[in-house]
């Protein structure tokens, strides 16, 4: 997952770029861009980095411009290479710009057919790089003459829905004529638009969350409909067109999860209010399994799971406390790649009150269980601190298959609930016992805060893969690239070179 933003203004656009882009901060730490569009020239700088250490004041002196992108990039594939930092650019046509949250599925294919087919060069391993030369290839083919026009666009979106797979929420700029704005057909990663209404006009902004709209002071519009397309030309005139043959909503249950903040509002539906009800179906299967009275006190494991948390406790009628404390100053444990990181950065970033959990019973909320690294170091905390027993509840489901849509869980043996049971997990974890929520309890949590909801993306739980193209053997390619990527380099290397011979020859 990444954040992304994009924003039509009647004034520099700089700073309102950066404050959504710490808005958006929870969804990529690992990078930072911003590139602006001032006289149809483009101002781009990004590093490696978060959002308030990749800027300085000369870099947003440069950013000129009543128009811009950003992004805050998470690394789905391991890589950290500041020349994969988004946005992207190319040349021609016009000169496009472009940031991109999800994963394709079939870059490797695409990167073949940009050189036999399309005349275009990849220099990144990026995805978002592949996508945006599809793009410029799409625009290219749909524009007569030197003029593009905004059929010519929607045109080039509508031939990029039939070539791209996979999940893509996108921004870009088409220097001289406008910011464009889509989603994939399947709806997977979430993209939504709002206004503000100034003496000299409406501005617009486009982001994956609504609470980057509201915290720059912009009126939610609504929710870009999965194969939309948005565009906005010079003269700040809104156009939207539906470019998809057979568009379908289908939500990554993993945002209302984990990755969203509690404040926004995806595809209809409220973070906050869907954790609340996840925590009440969760009540409902702890009260099946543990008898009235045996549960002394419900803590989260902050911070994401606290909703969840609050209500179940309150379902429950049992005391709810904080017993861990976080340090805000380190980054989302999830995010960060590798284990030995990850058990470092717990400790780092929780912290027991003893006195909460001495001689208690204490059942432990957290929002999920991926890897199991951090549960198991929970829990040894908590039974440091004094807890006379352990109880640990899941308000996901198992996560035991990988995700490529843009969530960084592509091996299966990295996942702790893969080819084991809910008891083995348990054992693992070394907690007392373990609850998991139910997958059809956590789409209906979905589903009962916006009932037009009814179809999710929820393969790392069901293994269900919404695009139809995900096989065995690309899971296992994942999986092999995850354990060899520096074999792998060179294999996709001479693999690349025989392929593009091969193009050539043809």
């Amino acid at each position: 997952m990444c954040g992304i933003v994009g924003v039509v203004s009647h004034q520099p656009v700089n700073q309102l770029l950066y404050d959504a882009l710490l808005l958006l901060q929870h969804r990529g730490q690992d990078a930072a861009g911003i590139a602006t569009n001032h006289s149809s020239m483009f101002s781009m700088h990004k590093a490696n980095g978060l959002v308030r250490d990749v800027f300085r004041t000369r870099n947003m002196r440069s950013l000129q411009g009543n128009s811009g992108i950003g992004h805050c990039r998470y690394p789905t594939a391991g890589s950290s290479n500041e020349e994969e930092a988004q946005p992207f650019y190319v040349n021609a046509p016009f000169g496009i710009t472009l940031a991109h949250n999800g994963n394709l599925t079939n870059s490797e294919q695409l990167k073949v057919e940009m050189f036999k087919n399309d005349r275009r060069h990849i220099n990144t391993d990026s995805d978002s790089e592949v996508l945006l030369n599809v793009l410029a290839h799409e625009i290219q083919q749909a524009t007569t003459g030197y003029t593009l026009d905004t059929a010519a666009v929607f045109n080039a979106v509508r031939v990029l829905h039939r070539r791209v797979r996979g999940a893509y929420a996108v921004v870009a700029q088409i220097a001289g004529h406008g910011l464009l704005a889509f989603r994939d057909p399947f709806g997977i990663r979430p993209l939504c638009i709002g206004t503000n209404e100034t003496d000299k006009g409406t501005e617009y902004m486009l982001a994956s969350e609504s609470v980057a709209l509201e915290g720059m002071g912009f009126r939610f519009l609504r929710d870009v409909a999965p194969g939309e397309a948005m565009f906005i030309d010079m003269d700040g005139k809104l156009h939207s067109a539906q470019c998809a043959d057979n568009p379908t909503l289908n939500p990554c249950v993993f945002e209302y999860v984990y990755l969203a903040r509690p404040d926004s509002i995806i595809d209809g539906a409220s973070v906050y209010a869907t954790r609340l009800k996840m925590g009440e179906y969760l009540a409902e299967k702890i009260r099946s399994q543990f008898p009235a009275g045996e549960i002394d006190v419900v803590m989260p494991i902050p911070d994401s799971s606290r909703p969840a948390a609050i209500q179940l406790a309150q379902a429950l009628e049992i005391e709810y406390r904080e017993g861990f404390i976080k340090n805000r100053y380190i980054g989302r444990t999830f995010l960060m790649p590798g284990q030995a990181m990850r058990k470092k950065s717990v400790r780092q970033k929780l912290n027991a009150i003893a006195s909460e959990f001495k001689d208690k019973v204490v059942l432990l909320v957290d929002d999920s269980i991926v890897r199991g690294t951090t549960s198991r170091e929970i829990v040894q905390m908590a039974r440091e601190a004094g807890a006379k027993k352990v109880i640990f509840a899941s308000a996901a489901p198992p996560v035991i298959f990988p995700n490529v849509y843009g969530i960084d869980m592509p091996t299966r043996d990295e996942l702790i609930a893969y080819g084991r049971t809910n008891e083995e997990v348990c054992r693992e974890i070394t907690a007392d016992a373990l609850v998991y929520q139910d997958i059809d309890a956590l789409k209906r949590a979905i589903s009962d805060v916006n009932p037009a909801l009814q179809n999710f993306e929820a393969s790392c739980f069901d293994g269900i893969y919404v695009t139809g193209d995900v096989t065995k053997e690309y899971l296992d390619r994942l999986e092999y690239a995850r354990h060899n990527p520096k074999k792998v380099v060179v294999e996709d290397a001479a693999r690349s070179q025989l392929n593009l011979n091969l193009a050539a020859s043809e």
